[in-house]
Parts: C-alpha cells; sequence; structure tokens
C-alpha cells in the first residue's frame, strides 16, 4: 500500500487523492443572492447531512486553488445568511456543470445554465424549479480552515423548510429510482444513483446479530461465501437447529415442481436464473460426491442469500455440512 503525507506533495495532487477516494459524494446545488439582488447558482460535491433537530446541513465554497480567492457562494452567504440547497438528478446533470463554471461576479447562473429560478417562502435564494427536492436554509455559522488555495470553509446550515416533490414517494419514503439522483466521483467522473446502482442492506436496528465471530468455522473457510456473503450470514438472530433444518430439507424434498430437471447442467442454468430453490432441489436429488455436492449446496446458500432469503441460506448451508 503507498502512503503519502499530504505535506510532501502538491496541493491539487491532495485534492485529486480526496476526490478519487472520497466517493460518490452526493451534490449540493447551492443558490445565494447578493445584497444588490444578483442570483448566483453553484454546484458542492464537498457537502451532506449531519442531523435531524434541527436538521443541519453543511457543505464547503472552498477558496478557489488558482488564487486563494472567495467564491461568490462564499461572499454571498456571509453578506445574506441565507441559501437554498438543491439536490441535483440525472436529467440535470450537465446543466449542473455548466453552472459550475467559474463566470466573473454577479454574472446569474441561472441564466447561463438555463435552470429555472423560482421564489422561496422563507429566504430570499431562489430555488431550482427542475430540482425535485429543494432546501431554504439558514447559515448557522462558517467555518475557515487555512488561507491558501483549496483551504476549507465549511458552510453549517439549518433547514427551516422542505420542498419536495410528491411523485417521488413510495410507501412514505423517497424511493431512489424516482429522485434519480447523480453523484460525483474523480476527474470527470460522476455516478448514477438509480437502477442497477441502487442495492438494500438490511439495517441492524430492530436486533441484534449473532457477528461474525459466532459463524461456524466451516462457514468461514469456505472458498464460495464472500466476506459480504458472512456479514449477511451473521446478521440473523438465532442460528437454525438441527430439527429445523431437517424439517426444511424433508419439505423442499416433498415439493412437486413444475419443469424441473436432474442434471449439472440443469443446476447451471437455475443458477443463472436465480432460482434457488430449483438449484437445491437439484443439489439434493443429482448423484454427486460428498465434496460436490457440498459445494453445490454452498452454491446454493449464496443464491439464497444474494436473494434476499437468509432463513433459506441459513438451512442449506448447514446441511451441507451434515452431509455423509
Amino acid at each position: 500500500m503507498k502512503s503519502i503525507i499530504p505535506s510532501e506533495i502538491s496541493v491539487p495532487e491532495v485534492q485529486r487523492l480526496l476526490q478519487s477516494g472520497i466517493g460518490p459524494r452526493p451534490i449540493a446545488l447551492v443558490s445565494t443572492i447578493s445584497k444588490n439582488g444578483a442570483n448566483n447558482l453553484t454546484p458542492f460535491s464537498f457537502f451532506n447531512v449531519f442531523g435531524a433537530n434541527p436538521p443541519v446541513i453543511a457543505f464547503s465554497p472552498s477558496r478557489r486553488g488558482r488564487d486563494g480567492s472567495f467564491k461568490d457562494t462564499y461572499l454571498n452567504l456571509i453578506e445574506t445568511n441565507e441559501c437554498v440547497v438543491n439536490s441535483v438528478t440525472y436529467s440535470m446533470v450537465e446543466q449542473i456543470s455548466l453552472a459550475s463554471t467559474e463566470y466573473d461576479y454577479g454574472v446569474d447562473e441561472f441564466i447561463k445554465s438555463g435552470l429555472t429560478p423560482i421564489d422561496s417562502d422563507i429566504v430570499k435564494a431562489k430555488r431550482v424549479k427542475e430540482s425535485p427536492f429543494q432546501m431554504e436554509c439558514r447559515l448557522l455559522e462558517m467555518r475557515s480552515f487555512g488561507e491558501g488555495g483549496a483551504s476549507a470553509n465549511i458552510a453549517i446550515c439549518e433547514v427551516v423548510k422542505f420542498h419536495v416533490a410528491e411523485d417521488l414517494f413510495v410507501n412514505g419514503i423517497i424511493h431512489p429510482d424516482k429522485i434519480d439522483l447523480v453523484a460525483r466521483m474523480s476527474a470527470d467522473f460522476y455516478c448514477r444513483a438509480s437502477g442497477d446502482a441502487i442495492f438494500e442492506v438490511e439495517k441492524p436496528l430492530k436486533k441484534k446479530g449473532i457477528g461474525y465471530d459466532q459463524l461456524p468455522e466451516f462457514m468461514k473457510q469456505s472458498f464460495v461465501f464472500s466476506a459480504n456473503n458472512l456479514g449477511k450470514f451473521a446478521n440473523i438472530e438465532r442460528i437454525p437447529d438441527d430439527e429445523e433444518v431437517k424439517e426444511f430439507i424433508t419439505q423442499i424434498k416433498s415439493e412437486t415442481l413444475t419443469d424441473y430437471e436432474i442434471s449439472e447442467e440443469a443446476f447451471d442454468r437455475y443458477q443463472r436464473l436465480g432460482n434457488y430453490k430449483y438449484m437445491l432441489r437439484c443439489a439434493l436429488d443429482l448423484n454427486l460426491s460428498r465434496q460436490q455436492k457440498k459445494y453445490f449446496l454452498e452454491l446454493t446458500a449464496k443464491m439464497a442469500l444474494e436473494k434476499n432469503n437468509t432463513d433459506f441460506a441459513w438451512k442449506t448451508v448447514l446441511y451441507s455440512n451434515q452431509i455423509k
């Protein structure tokens, strides 16, 4: 592993390391207004949420790298203590990139980017009509670190009003596919946070998992299971007992399956289709050596786990260690 001391490399190199290793970063499209009424609109990817009571977010209008000068967003915030932070969606990303251009002070990036300013209800800064998630904010504190180019200014803001498009909600939650956010990576790279990029990991909030240390040793030594697989196995509250495993296997063997075939080729086909129930039945019915059967059962458990049927996966893998 390469070790790097920031003070021994250039500031642009440090910046590139941070932007490459920390991501994807959400984008705050920040609207401010000067005391003279001039609109400003700029995206910042050093941005996140830090509390809900009160709702606190922060972003960094850092100094310009080339000369250490302050950005318009910083100057306007210091003058007015207000802003609007708008989320950035895939349908807006090219306009957002255009808004990041360093135009002269006083140039209206709403006009340059083609985005539409609309009035806010509480603050004077404009909202972005095209953004489906908008936050009217007041500046709580501006913290500064360093004085040279690319030094940090951290704008800590309280959200005083949310504006959210109603069609984003699915069962009371903003669904990733509906909002279709984008995030910044390194250089010119972005990340689209929807579709195949989205997956679910159950939060262990309402239960206490057994933990990795309680997993049977044969599972840890498996060449089939990844570290992620083992972590998911360890999030169960109780390991099924032998009687539960026996009843499970008996039930699987007794079921009548439609269009079911018994062959290694069929097992591979079921695996490609993600049909772990047919995989298990096939692994049980095939005439295999103990090691090969164990391998097929572990593959089945892995597929069930990746399809979020953890109970099925546990009973399958426990049975794999019981076969003679």
